[in-house]
């Protein structure tokens, strides 16, 4: 593939009003496999660094997925060149580039094909059946032991934090992680544990079922995280609205109770 074939493929899988300039570079770097210059709106390819087109494919989707970021973010900001961020690797650029790969893969630029590896293809299916599912099972009994203990420490007028930290030596944070996959069904522990912890995260009964029908039908954790984020904005106006009359009501009852203790404070001086 030449330069202005890659720039005709990345334009096939997802189009671009942003002019951009895609250069394979003729040279090997140890750091990195290719860079997107926002300022110039350049695409760098280090092709001396893949020993196959798929590759080459890949990197330059990753690269292109800076420039559609880019591309949005002067969009949102009426034409000015957005400021530069220190993390652009953020859950919104994988989730993005996830799916570029799969409409890469549906129009045939780029194949993710463990059988291509016998031995590789044997050793996932291991990895899944020895250590991700029986994980999940464990972590899931983990939490279901976690939320009976909680129960026993306070009926013992025990502190449970300091239960976890002292007894346990458990980080706090996984605990309470592996408590709110504990009240998942058992048949989610086939996930494994952090995917559980995805579909946990999720509110509503629908919401779970859908976590767990896009993680089943192979999207990665970052898409389906950027999947029910995406749900969350799309909430009902008026109950955003409601939230945020709440909100403002609190802190208005806040602050009129401060106001007194300050006036009451300075009638006494």
């Amino acid at each position: 593939m030449d330069n202005e074939s890659i720039k005709n493929m990345l334009l096939d899988i997802q189009p671009s009003k942003l002019e951009f300039t895609v250069t394979m570079t003729g040279k090997e770097s140890s750091r990195v496999n290719g860079l997107y210059k926002p300022e110039t709106r350049e695409i760098l390819l280090h092709n001396k660094n893949f020993k196959t087109e798929n590759e080459l494919v890949y990197t330059a989707i990753h690269e292109y997925t800076h420039h559609l970021i880019n591309e949005e973010q002067i969009e949102l900001s009426g034409g000015k060149n957005p400021p530069i961020k220190s993390k652009s690797h953020t859950n919104y650029f994988w989730a993005k580039f996830h799916a570029l790969l799969d409409i890469a893969e549906e129009k045939n630029y780029y194949k993710l094909d463990v059988s291509l590896s016998p031995e590789l293809e044997q050793l996932t299916k291991e990895i899944r059946e020895k250590y991700i599912e029986p994980n999940g099972h464990i972590m899931h009994e983990l939490g279901r032991s976690l939320v009976k203990a909680h129960a026993l420490c306070d009926q013992a007028n025990i502190r449970y934090e300091d239960y976890l930290d002292r007894i346990l030596q458990i980080p706090r944070t996984t605990a309470k992680s592996a408590s709110k996959v504990g009240l998942l069904p058992d048949e989610d522990s086939a996930l494994g544990f952090d995917n559980m912890k995805i579909v946990a995260g999720c509110k509503k009964p629908d919401e779970k079922a859908k976590a767990v029908e896009a993680i089943k039908s192979g999207k990665s954790p970052d898409s389906v995280i950027a999947m029910m984020k995406k749900k969350a904005k799309e909430a009902d106006p008026k109950e955003k609205l409601e939230k945020e009359r709440d909100r403002l009501t609190k802190t208005i009852n806040e602050l009129t109770h401060r106001l007194e203790f300050v006036e009451e404070s300075l009638a006494n001086l």
